[in-house]
């Protein structure tokens, strides 16, 4: 897989408005964009419920790893953006519920605010999948 690049799309509409991709592989690593909570119809997952919202970045962008090639056990480095960092227990708790065996570096950091107000988290994933063996 070594110099090829890979793109993933999640169907967000904001993907070709923006011009970025949900994922992108190059060769071993996998790099998901800031992930917010988005259903299927649209609309945000679990207005004001920090986990719920938690739970629906990691779900999408679990979706796009495994689309790229990787899984969770290959994540690095899991970035999470809240607009208030004092609720940062809900979004480690749905972070620990994925992740507690991988236990990747994980960032929690304090923006202003998201493209919609309804956004209390995004979640940004690094991985890189192991060489198969030959």
């Amino acid at each position: 897989m070594t110099g090829i690049r890979r793109t993933v799309s999640s169907g967000s509409p904001l993907e070709p408005r923006i011009g970025f991709s949900r994922a992108v592989r190059s060769g071993q690593h996998v790099a998901a964009a800031g992930t917010a909570p988005i259903g299927d119809e649209g609309r945000t997952v679990g207005p004001g419920d920090v986990h719920a919202q938690t739970a629906r970045c990691l779900d999408i962008a679990e979706r796009a790893l495994r689309e790229a090639g990787a899984s969770l056990a290959d994540v690095l480095r899991t970035r999470i953006m809240l607009t208030d960092v004092t609720r940062w227990e809900e979004a480690a708790r749905a972070h620990g519920e994925r992740f507690a065996s991988v236990r990747p570096v994980t960032t929690f950091v304090e923006v202003s605010r998201f493209i919609d107000p309804e956004w209390l988290v995004e979640v940004e994933i690094d991985a890189v999948v192991p060489r198969e063996q030959g």
